[in-house]
């Protein structure tokens, strides 16, 4: 009898140092993948432990995992040949445009009709049109394409808002439209100039290419240096807010208005993101709001 306890004690004892030693070695599995996933790394799973089932399970993941790092290798590489295909398509276009360009040039010096001058006018307007939009192709791929070196320092962003809207009143006049600037204090971004220039750029050009009315613009310092371009839009619910910054997303379908290569917002939260900031919308009674925040000043003066 004392002999069976002992056996039976004995196999306890092998029984729980088995299932302690398994255990642990669950606990290297998720060590393992915890640091993959914390590092980044495509390093495999490796075990100790010889048990068929578990060795199975371990080959099984390994198996999930290289194609999972195939399918994002996969993605980045397409990633980077539609980069370049952008910007090669910017660089394919500008040429015959400027050829299009020149010989509307020439042709104004020509004796024409009351009707040849409306319709070469309508065409300089399209070719001016499509110049604008392959620009916006151009700052694209430069944007995500070139290493950019930010200089982050200290800049009065709403200096630089009304800078720029005092600089584009032309085409918002031109288009039937009034901006209005919410008076405030000086608000200092930690930030750099050139590229917040951009943003704002992209913000009214976005707004005056979809506003249905005037626009608000307001610079305010929250938890962060916020810029707020508010417009009411023509039909809101055409557009699908989470989906505004994507790239190539129009809401404008029609012909009758160019609607734009949907590239401007997508620029604008690639910059703000660059600089530590961030970029959303909001869409309420019709009236869309575009705010990007960027990195308060918090250095000595």
């Amino acid at each position: 009898m004392a002999v069976a306890v002992g056996i039976l004690s004995l196999l306890t004892l092998l029984l729980a140092s088995y299932i302690i030693f398994f255990q642990l070695q669950l606990r290297n599995i998720n060590r393992q993948l915890d640091k993959r996933l914390a590092e980044n790394t495509s390093q495999i799973v490796s075990l100790e432990l010889i048990n068929k089932e578990l060795n199975t399970l371990a080959v099984n993941i390994n198996r999930c995992l290289k194609a999972e790092e195939n399918l994002r290798l996969e993605s980045i590489r397409e990633e980077k040949h539609f980069k370049e295909m952008i910007a090669n398509i910017s660089h394919d276009l500008r040429t015959p445009l400027t050829v299009i360009k020149g010989y509307q040039q020439l042709m104004e010096k020509w004796t024409l009709t009351k009707d040849q001058q409306q319709k070469l006018q309508t065409a300089q307007k399209h070719a001016d049109e499509l110049g604008r939009l392959i620009e916006q192709f151009f700052e694209y791929s430069y944007v995500v394409n070139a290493e950019t070196i930010i200089k982050q320092e200290k800049i009065n962003i709403t200096n630089i808002t009304a800078e720029c809207l005092a600089g584009s009143i032309t085409v918002i006049e031109g288009n039937n439209l009034v901006v209005r600037l919410g008076e405030t204090q000086p608000v200092f971004a930690s930030a750099d100039k050139e590229m917040t220039i951009r943003i704002i750029r992209n913000l009214i050009r976005n707004c005056v290419q979809h506003s249905d009315s005037d626009i608000e613009v307001q610079v305010s310092a929250e938890k962060a240096a916020v810029i707020s371009f508010k417009n009411s839009v023509k039909n809101p619910s055409n557009i699908d807010v989470k989906k505004l910054f994507d790239r190539f997303y129009t809401s404008d379908r029609s012909r009758s208005k160019p609607s734009g290569t949907g590239l401007g917002l997508s620029i604008v939260r690639l910059l703000a993101e660059q600089m530590g900031g961030s970029a959303g919308a909001l869409l309420r009674e019709g009236v869309l709001e575009i705010r990007v925040e960027l990195p308060l000043w918090a250095g000595r003066d």
